[in-house]
């Protein structure tokens, strides 16, 4: 499984712990293929984002146009977290590739409107964060 694959999986199990309310291993194992083992960066990317959902979310947040967080669609708003997630507590994933990597989720998940939506809050989030480094 490569990362975009193991992002695709991070997606649907953390999109189904917001739904459903269920723990990360009960939403991996129901998105994962039986008997295939669960790739370290899923879990890692999971973990990240749950553990710093507060510090994501302000951050989305601080970048949203007009718009509050529970106005974004809970598909648009995971993709947006776990880039955020990447952007903030990944050293070794460059912010361009953080932001791409969603956009193309978009293209799977999303509308051509989200995916220029998502990307220009990442756009803005990736530029603070540049700023200030």
């Amino acid at each position: 499984m490569n990362r975009r694959e193991a992002r695709q999986l991070a997606l649907q199990a953390l999109f189904q712990m917001t739904l459903s309310d269920i723990d990360r291993k009960s939403a991996v194992d129901a998105v994962k293929d039986e008997g295939e083992p669960v790739n370290p960066f899923v879990i890692r990317l999971l973990d990240q984002t749950l553990d710093h959902e507060e510090a994501i979310d302000r951050l989305i947040c601080k970048h949203l146009k007009n718009w509050s967080l529970d106005r974004v669609g809970n598909i648009d708003k995971t993709i947006l977290r776990l880039a955020v997630c990447e952007i903030m507590y990944f050293d070794d994933i460059p912010l361009t590739v953080s932001v791409n990597e969603a956009v193309e989720l978009c293209k799977i998940y999303s509308d051509e409107q989200t995916r220029k939506f998502v990307n220009g809050v990442l756009s803005g989030i990736s530029k603070d964060i540049e700023t200030n480094c």
